[in-house]
């Protein structure tokens, strides 16, 4: 009976209170005098107000916030489980709470994929100890030297780069004999080239980089190919973003008198930059980095290597090399031992790149038996869909929006950035989190997704994305929605609260390009797996990579029709898994080989030939749709 009263106990204070049957378990512990903090108003969406039932019957719907087991172990949402009769339930310490959150919510970490590849680098580095030369036994230095590493390390051939050859006579006299030999092998296991050779026994770290040069951001891994493992990571933006945010752009720009010079230079600025920040961290000299590796899309390996990226976007897209040759470092540029390979991962099309091929390297897609949706979410969004027998992939321009471009307050994630935004439906007023636990000092990726799903699902923006300015002032939180310089915007921290000294707000106009963003990428998927005469919901597993893929809040990224309305347990974040590939790379030739394999294997499909896709990406610029049946989750929600 709804008038029935039961004794409802809250834990840890031991308080008693009395409740109706169907009361909230919020509003009880609200009346033992125990508030618990429900950012976004008591709906369910931020799971933020936890609580585990300890003894007795709560009523409560399943949440998808929580996993079967935790619901079996009794854990509910406060603001939706009722009293269904004497029940008794603890309310967690903040902390035990956001642990719990963090590990059920849509918000994850990136979740590693281990492939087991057979450790078996391509450079090696190996001590010789040579038998000086003497009047019975004159031969010359290279042929004593070859006649060693044929006997001591099975190498029936070794070449010499050219640059060593004027010092190999000094260096092996000065070292009386005694050197550390660093080569690659070429060819076959039993071929190597000689690329560097030092007095002494070497026995310190064998230093390799992986790179990923990212339209947006460049990160590079440093390795020690002697231990087999990573020793440390950096990442900056990268130098052409002055010469334009997306890839189109920076080809125009390198058409421009000396702009593939400029755009050259400034990627190489970017990478021996960090390469000399590591060096300086790690207490190396750069020249002591023996091999490298480097994934991206076609553009940037295009610029990475000075080719002319004209063609690029002019029909039909056509890339110089999707196969580059491994070269010296000297002949790029890069800042390390001049003789040094560089490696290129291979792309498949002009807009499906190395970056791609790394993807699907190390997510381990290309031996999945799972029909799989493979997503990195960048400035382009790249998209394949397949498994181990077939692969098929596009490429769509998503635009800088979700990488702090083209948004009045965006910014990188860093600290100071809003990474996510809870809005409380009752009182229109935000919650912000903030990188670093700082005051805000612009807003990310994830927060400007989990932002814009808020105010969709508040009612602070239509589904079109305009702000609505006629909300009631009975709100107090309605001061926030107000006319700007570029049209109405909703104010995310005063001024007062903020870590710039000024409000920090999201625009229709940013809106907009998160729109059009999401519309760009979502209607990739559909339309590649409309031509495939694949349902989106038959879709057993969606990888997401990119480092800009690891923040997205699966549940918002939905609301906002970014993503396919799929269960979330079918959703895993993999990180950078551009960065991750290359570095797969330099550790196995095993890698390198599947890497080429797949790149082989996978069919590209041009969107931009398919009539229907502008289309639906106008049909896709609609929150979260033009047709709302394609999201049920949300449609339900939004009644």
């Amino acid at each position: 009976m709804p008038d029935e009263l039961h004794t409802v106990e809250v834990l840890p204070s031991q308080k008693k209170v009395t409740a109706h049957r169907g009361s909230l378990l919020l509003d009880a512990a609200a009346k033992a005098g125990m508030v618990i903090d429900t950012p976004c108003g008591g709906q369910g969406r931020c799971g933020r107000c936890l609580v585990k039932v300890t003894k007795g019957q709560a009523i409560d719907h399943e949440s998808p916030r929580l996993t079967p087991q935790q619901r079996a172990d009794g854990w509910v949402l406060s603001c939706t489980a009722r009293v269904g009769g004497d029940v008794s339930f603890v309310i967690p310490a903040q902390r035990e709470r956001e642990l719990i959150v963090v590990e059920t919510a849509t918000t994850r970490t990136a979740v590693p994929v281990q492939c087991d590849w057979p450790f078996y680098p391509t450079v090696r580095q190996f001590y010789a100890e040579l038998p000086p030369p003497s009047l019975d036994s004159n031969a010359a230095d290279l042929d004593r030297l070859q006649a060693y590493v044929a006997e001591k390390q099975g190498l029936a051939k070794l070449a010499v780069s050219p640059t060593l050859l004027p010092r190999l006579a000094a260096t092996l006299r000065e070292a009386n004999w005694r050197v550390t030999l660093t080569v690659i092998l070429e060819g076959g296991d039993q071929q190597a080239r000689l690329i560097d050779i030092s007095p002494g026994h070497k026995t310190g770290p064998l230093y390799a980089a992986a790179v990923d040069i990212g339209t947006t951001n460049v990160v590079i891994e440093l390795v020690d190919l002697r231990q087999g493992k990573a020793l440390g990571r950096v990442s900056s933006l990268n130098k052409q973003r002055s010469c334009g945010e997306d890839v189109i752009s920076r080809i125009i720009y390198s058409e421009r008198g000396n702009g593939l010079e400029t755009l050259h230079r400034l990627v190489l600025e970017t990478i021996n930059g960090l390469l000399q920040e590591m060096a300086a961290q790690y207490k190396f000299d750069t020249r002591d980095i023996h091999q490298v590796t480097v994934a991206g899309n076609t553009t940037m390996i295009h610029l990475f290597w000075g080719l002319p990226a004209t063609y690029l976007r002019k029909e039909p897209y056509t890339p110089t090399a999707t196969f580059f040759p491994e070269v010296p470092a000297s002949q790029l540029g890069i800042n390390i031992n001049p003789n040094a390979p560089v490696y290129c991962l291979p792309a498949v099309a002009a807009y499906v790149g190395g970056d791609i091929t790394a993807g699907v390297l190390s997510s381990c897609l290309f031996k999945s038996n799972k029909l799989t949706l493979f997503l990195d979410m960048g400035t382009n969004g790249e998209i394949v869909l397949g498994n181990s027998e077939w692969m098929t992939t596009c490429a769509c321009s998503a635009g800088p929006a979700f990488e702090g471009g083209g948004v009045r307050d965006g910014m990188r994630a860093i600290d100071g950035a809003i990474e996510e935004i809870r809005i409380n439906s009752k009182t229109l007023e935000p919650t912000l989190e903030v990188i670093g636990g700082v005051p805000p000092q612009g807003i990310c990726g994830s927060g400007m997704i989990t932002g814009l799903a808020e105010m969709l699902i508040t009612g602070v923006v239509s589904r079109s994305g305009r702000m609505n300015l006629s909300l009631p002032d009975t709100y107090p939180g309605r001061a926030r929605i107000r006319p700007g310089e570029h049209g109405a915007e909703y104010v995310l921290a005063w001024a007062s609260e903020s870590g710039t000294g000024n409000d920090i707000v999201l625009t229709e106009v940013d809106i907009d390009n998160l729109i059009r963003t999401k519309a760009a990428i979502y209607a990739g998927i559909a339309v590649m797996a409309r031509n495939l005469g694949i349902p989106l919901d038959s879709i057993e597993e969606v990888l997401i990579g990119g480092a800009f893929g690891k923040h997205i809040n699966i549940e918002a990224a939905i609301q906002i029709g970014l993503l396919p309305d799929l269960p979330w347990d079918k959703y895993r974040f993999l990180g950078n898994t551009s960065v991750w590939g290359a570095y797969n790379v330099l550790f196995s030739k095993y890698a390198r080989q599947q890497v080429e394999e797949s790149a082989r294997k996978m069919t590209y499909f041009e969107l931009i030939a398919d009539a229907s896709f502008m289309d639906e990406l106008t049909a896709a610029a609609f929150l979260p749709h033009t047709n709302a049946d394609l999201f049920p989750s949300v449609k339900e929600m939004l009644k």
